[in-house]
């Protein structure tokens, strides 16, 4: 019997590990050195130390640090921790962690725990074996971690063992950043920087500007046997063949519908895991596609937001194995339903506690909104190739513009509310004004705009950057993407605008024009600038595409061309001034991210020519010797071939696709040959893909021809209505 039958006969046999239920709060950040924690375990200078570090940026002092150490370890102990590392996101997709005891021998052979602040500062980590663009070779291997005050420790447990993890970045011996955090902790800085500024024309009483984030974690659940009899899912976490089942998710039945028992457990079980761990938890519910789920928590400060999803994926992966499941967190797992996103839902807040992007009860501050709101959609409208680059991956390449996700063409949806808004101040504001003008633009402001906006506001799914009534949401993301990424290119291309912002309008106030006026006078300008980026109708209509490109929007469908607005003049000099990524800094993760992309891709050609030859035309060439057996036979009996005909035109067509399929992946692998001695990344790049469109969706057909046909017994591979209906 092969895997497949064994993995379907076995799914009814699969106990369901029920945690026990816990009441949230009372095991909430159990695992975190949280404030609270530290108010408990460190004297009044460590304390104080950590806070101004945390809220201020401020570096701790080595001896201070040595107080906080041991406070960390003495917490850490207390929950039966032996070990600790310097937890980072290299630039893998993944993260790291090298794990080393608390114990050491002293001179003379004592054994004792000790942990001190050098060794919760910085650790030295080997950097030629991460990805490092060139940055990094063998023999200049050293790096460094270095403690980031700002994301509190936690502790990970793995079965029975438990480690203290200190969250970090990682940076080359030379300076250089190796990882998601370093630059997103750069852009934050950046953006409060110029927040700050452009928030003193309303409020002189703003001291720091956070961005905020609350990510949407879609993914798919399958039963762990059946995933194990796909290698294709094994190695690329997708199936790169399977013919669609009669029932996909054209019922609309599965959106919202009730959660199946043995997922249920799963989620309320990782949920708990990652209470313990601080994630705000608070939505779960059954996505569009079958299969397919969503997570959600509540909004937190973008990289302590970032650090919980990038956990939170690893805690996922991990539970769903005590319930023999796997999560697939692949853009597109499945041809023909939807795939996943992670929709990053962002804003800014004040200290004083203000959302930016929430408009208020006064025209003053409803005025502070329109500057945040405009200054974005500039934003976006100026870098919207960049913002591209932020979410391009080959996963994602399989997702994007197909089946509910957004196109790759970069545009921002306002709602039809906004949207008049917008226009009424683009067509009635005139460039000067008296004070009566100032007055009764005060008072339209006021009146155009509610203090809520959240039911005047629409959502369009069809919209890779949507507004959503205090918010936007960048719906483009890949389920399986750091969020850093797309955040350190949104902060710092909003940073960059508000410091133009700011400079636009000082120059019209040092002219003589009063503090409003000169802001309106930009807010208009920056709109007729960006309204191309606007778009309110359906984006995956050909019309859309069309409209896009009369309107000079950039359409970057593939990768190896998308990512080219990482290394433009415009994204050097934008990085570069806002002290995000250095030239050399974006020419390396140009550099990684093109050899993951033909990594990537490599692998998925690889995992198709040998399921191909290996499962596909076995299980076709013996299900064809069938069929001869009874034609051969039919013939002997003395019967006519109309007797045989049906049997004979099955024959046909399987031998058909077989040599199609053969030839197609001997073609397909002559093709990797030539693509390999190519040296230059982007044009290495760009062949593999040449090789994807080329071959991927042909050999596909045809094996997926081939399911419908042969005799189900002989299939080895389990179908799609077994993974996504089976559990």
């Amino acid at each position: 019997m092969s895997l497949r039958f064994d993995a379907i006969s076995n799914i009814n046999n699969t106990e369901t590990a029920v945690p026990a239920s816990a009441k949230i709060t009372g095991i909430f950040g159990t695992n975190v050195f949280t404030l609270k924690t530290a108010r408990e375990y460190l004297s009044d200078e460590a304390y104080k130390s950590l806070i101004t570090s945390i809220r201020g940026g401020k570096k701790i002092d080595r001896n201070v640090a040595n107080q906080i150490a041991n406070g960390i370890r003495a917490w850490a102990e207390s929950k039966g921790v032996t070990h600790y590392t310097h937890w980072f996101q290299p630039l893998t997709g993944t993260t790291a962690e090298k794990h080393d005891s608390f114990f050491t021998l002293k001179g003379d052979g004592t054994a004792i725990e000790e942990f001190d602040g050098a060794a919760l500062i910085q650790q030295e980590p080997d950097a030629s074996s991460f990805p490092s663009g060139g940055l990094r070779a063998t023999f200049e291997a050293r790096g460094y971690t270095a403690w980031d005050p700002s994301s509190p420790a936690f502790i990970i447990e793995i079965g029975q063992g438990k480690t203290l993890c200190i969250p970090t970045i990682f940076v080359a011996y030379t300076g250089e950043s190796l990882d998601y955090k370093a630059p997103l902790l750069k852009a934050i800085e950046a953006l409060n920087k110029s927040a700050v500024e452009v928030c003193h024309y309303f409020d002189k009483n703003v001291t720091k500007v956070t961005p905020t984030l609350g990510w949407e974690q879609e993914y798919f659940v399958i039963d762990e046997a059946l995933a194990t009899a796909r290698p294709d899912l094994i190695q690329c976490g997708r199936t790169v063949f399977g013919a669609a089942p009669a029932k996909g998710q054209q019922l609309e039945d599965h959106y919202f519908g009730s959660i199946p028992e043995r997922v249920y457990a799963f989620m309320r079980d990782f949920e708990q895991e990652s209470y313990k761990l601080g994630i705000p938890l608070r939505t779960r519910h059954n996505e569009v596609a079958p299969a397919q789920f969503e997570c959600a928590p509540i909004f937190e400060e973008v990289n302590i937001a970032v650090d919980h999803n990038t956990l939170l994926m690893d805690v996922m992966i991990r539970v769903a194995k005590r319930h023999k499941l796997v999560v697939l967190l692949h853009e597109k797992p499945f041809a023909g339903i939807n795939g996943s996103g992670k929709h990053n839902n962002w804003s800014m807040a004040t200290d004083t506690g203000v959302n930016l992007l929430a408009p208020g009860k006064t025209p003053k501050t409803n005025l502070m909104f329109l500057t945040f709101f405009v200054n974005t959609i500039k934003a976006v409208h100026d870098y919207a190739d960049i913002m591209r680059a932020a979410i391009a991956s080959a996963p994602n390449d399989h997702r994007l513009g197909a089946n509910e996700a957004p196109p790759a063409i970069i545009s921002v949806f306002v709602g039809q509310y906004l949207a008049k808004v917008l226009s009424d101040i683009e067509t009635r504001v005139s460039t000067k004004f008296d004070e009566q003008d100032e007055a009764i633009l005060k008072l339209d402001l006021h009146r155009s705009i509610p203090e809520l906006l959240l039911d005047n506001t629409d959502r369009n799914r069809t919209s890779p950057f949507a507004f959503t009534g205090n918010k936007f949401e960048f719906r483009a993301v890949g389920s399986s993407a750091n969020c850093a990424i797309s955040m350190t290119v949104l902060n710092t291309i909003m940073a960059d605008t508000l410091k133009k912002f700011k400079a636009d309008v000082d120059a019209i106030i040092e002219k003589g024009d009063k503090k409003e006026i000169a802001i309106m006078q930009v807010i208009q300008r920056y709109i007729v600038e960006s309204k191309n980026v606007l778009f309110e109708g359906d984006g995956y209509s050909e019309e859309w595409h069309k409209e896009a490109e009369r309107r000079g929007l950039p359409n970057l469908k593939t990768t190896p061309v998308a990512l080219d607005a990482f290394v433009t003049d415009k994204a050097k000099k934008l990085f570069e001034n806002n002290g995000v990524y250095t030239h050399v800094e974006l020419e390396a993760r140009h550099e990684i991210e093109l050899e993951k992309y033909i990594k990537k891709v490599q692998i998925e050609a690889r995992v198709m020519g040998d399921l191909a030859i290996n499962h596909i035309i076995p299980a076709a060439i013996s299900y064809q010797n069938e069929l001869l057996t009874n034609i051969n036979g039919l013939k002997s009996a003395g019967l006519a071939e109309s007797a045989y005909k049906s049997q004979l035109n099955i024959l046909k067509e399987v031998s058909e696709h077989i040599q199609v399929i053969h030839d197609k992946v001997n073609a397909m692998v002559e093709a990797r040959k030539v693509a390999n001695n190519i040296e230059h990344s982007r044009e290495k790049a760009i062949a593999y893909e040449s090789i994807k469109s080329t071959y991927f969706d042909e050999i596909r057909y045809h094996v997926d021809k081939l399911e419908h046909l042969v005799d189900d017994e002989k299939w080895t591979l389990p179908k799609y209505r077994e993974m996504l209906f089976l559990r």
